[in-house]
């Protein structure tokens, strides 16, 4: 099982960025997916879930409206489409199958 987050980066407040996850070595098509975000010194947090089919989606308030998931079965893919980004969003991104999780990818943003 391999999953490889990339498209972090540095950006200024109220920009964005779009993470890519892409998987391998299972059946990402049967597998619900979730974005997990991790501050220094702090825990976990699940962001964002999507169902396997990509049909249904769920946030946590603080991203809802400005962040949107999203799959492609056929490219083994999960996305994180993230708008107006904010100072507290600069956490490592993770992408989760909820087995298992890539390296992540780090977001940084400046006010």
């Amino acid at each position: 099982v391999q999953l490889v987050e990339s498209g972090g980066g540095s950006v200024q407040a109220g920009g964005s960025l779009k993470l890519s996850c892409a998987a391998s070595g299972f059946g990402f098509s049967v597998y619900g997916m979730m974005w997990v975000r991790q501050v220094p010194g702090s825990g976990f947090e699940c962001i964002s879930a999507i169902d396997s089919s990509g049909g249904n989606e769920a946030y946590i308030d603080s991203v809802l409206g400005r962040f949107v998931i999203s799959r492609d079965n056929a490219k083994n893919t999960l996305w994180l489409q993230m708008n107006n980004l904010k100072p507290e969003d600069t956490a490592m991104y993770y992408c989760s199958n909820y087995e298992t999780s890539g390296l992540g990818t780090q977001v940084t943003v400046s006010s």
